[in-house]
């Protein structure tokens, strides 16, 4: 009975031997296949200068806005100091003319609102991966405005058309238009809206609502907004929790993607004092 009992202990003992090697070695692949899944920077700016290696002023109009974009933080309304970019829209208080243009060459009416668009239209433009921006809006929302963050296909030809291949229309393959993060000042305070455009497979025809959802946030707080493509879904986060997904979307954007930020004044509705959307950050990054 000593022997037999000796025996099973001896059998007990070489099995968890053999369990506890088959855990580490389990172990060992899943945290090798975390690891090589882990995302990379492959672009990162905190806005200690203006990096124009990085990006653009982009003066163009559209969606009826109100403003004019102008260059070279004109007016102060792109001003990066402290560690941080600002994007205004100011009222000057009388009217200039404005160069800005539309994709059919019409140009913008006189206007005395100025602001800035900024965009890393082929200087920094990736295919898939993940973009993020931590930024927050400053002062009180209003109606009119309308800030956003959001990456467009690189061969969208919207001005500045720079090179041979930006021919394609809004919002075809190519030109297909994922927004980050955009706040929408006519309807709630602390919210805004996330979400991929739908292209109905014409030029201008985009379904601007149906893949997009609605969050609320505490926009005057810094928070990290982010799109990223996990497989063939579409993952919006907010502070890294993911707060929508455009399932099975994905795919349907396989072009280089460029980022743009600016913010604008899309109605009538009065103005009170200057609208800052002040951004910490903007990286890229590329699963290894």
């Amino acid at each position: 009975m000593k022997k037999y009992k000796e025996s099973l202990l001896k059998g007990f003992f070489v099995l968890a031997i053999v369990l506890t090697s088959c855990t580490m070695i389990t172990n060992k692949s899943s945290n090798k296949s975390e690891e090589s899944m882990a995302w990379e920077v492959d672009f990162f700016d905190d806005f200690e200068t203006f990096n124009t290696n990085y990006w653009q002023d982009q003066r163009i109009w559209v969606n009826n806005e109100k403003q004019c974009y102008v260059p070279d933080n004109q007016y102060g309304t792109r001003e990066v100091s402290n560690g941080t970019l600002k994007l205004k829209v100011i009222n000057i208080e009388n009217e200039i003319s404005c160069d800005n243009f539309d994709k059919h060459g019409n140009q913008q009416s006189k206007t005395s609102y100025v602001a800035s668009r900024i965009a890393s239209k082929n200087k920094k433009e990736f295919i898939k991966g993940k973009w993020t921006a931590k930024l927050r809006l400053l002062g009180k929302r209003q109606p009119s405005m309308f800030p956003a963050w959001w990456i467009l296909g690189a061969q969208n030809n919207e001005l500045p058309v720079q090179e041979p291949d930006e021919v394609i229309c809004w919002p075809l393959t190519g030109s297909g238009e994922i927004d980050i993060f955009e706040h929408h000042g006519d309807y709630e305070d602390n919210h805004y809206t996330t979400g991929a455009i739908k292209s109905l497979g014409e030029c201008d025809k985009g379904d601007w609502w149906t893949l997009r959802t609605n969050v609320k946030a505490s926009l005057s707080d810094y928070h990290e907004y982010s799109v990223e493509w996990e497989g063939s879904d579409l993952v919006y986060r907010l502070d890294g929790t993911e707060v929508h997904r455009n399932v099975g979307k994905g795919d349907k954007y396989p072009e280089p993607m460029f980022a743009i930020l600016n913010f604008a004044k899309i109605t009538d509705s009065p103005m009170t004092g200057e609208w800052v959307m002040e951004v910490d950050w903007v990286k890229h990054e590329f699963r290894k």
